[in-house]
């Protein structure tokens, strides 16, 4: 028999994911980049911008699961300026170009989930997500336990995509 660590995500399924902690620092995607950012591995910030940043997803669904986020705390899409949303699109399009160097994947799941009838864990700071995708990715363990196997540690995804955006 195999075993398949993944003891980060002990910590989820409990459903103790830092949410309190982080409920008396207010919106986690408003705090951490305001951090210091010698923080950014901590943080699992990968690049900074002028309006956004890109973040690792602490509970991807694939390896290098990125988001990116415009730094003003808004879950209204239409309130964002042209210069945030032209920022955060290159972002995304840096994104997958970042991927594309270092992870060649197959194919993209690239959107927005607005709202928490949409979707949204976070609802009140929108924000993009970036998962990159291979054929054969998704297998029985979803379907049947719950359970995702991610094949890097968070630590590695992070350097990858930090040298990745560095590159660019």
């Amino acid at each position: 028999m195999q075993r398949i660590w993944a003891p980060w995500r002990m910590d989820y399924i409990r459903g103790l994911d830092g949410a309190e902690a982080a409920e008396d620092k207010g919106c986690i995607f408003c705090w951490k980049p305001r951090e210091d950012p010698g923080q950014d591995e901590a943080n699992l910030i990968v690049a900074r911008r002028q309006h956004c940043f890109v973040i690792m997803n602490l509970y991807p669904y694939n390896n290098s699961h990125l988001m990116v986020v415009p730094y003003r705390h808004t879950c209204d899409f239409t309130s964002l300026s042209d210069d945030e949303l032209l920022d955060c699109q290159q972002a995304v399009r840096d994104a997958v170009r970042a991927m594309e160097q270092s992870l060649q994947p197959q194919g993209w799941n690239i959107g927005l989930n607005l709202g928490k009838a949409g979707g949204a864990g976070i609802d009140q700071h929108l924000h993009w997500h970036v998962v990159p995708r291979w054929v054969g990715d998704t297998n029985f363990f979803p379907v049947l336990s719950d359970v995702k196997v991610i094949s890097e540690s968070m630590e590695d995804s992070w350097r990858r995509m930090r040298d990745a955006f560095a590159r660019l």
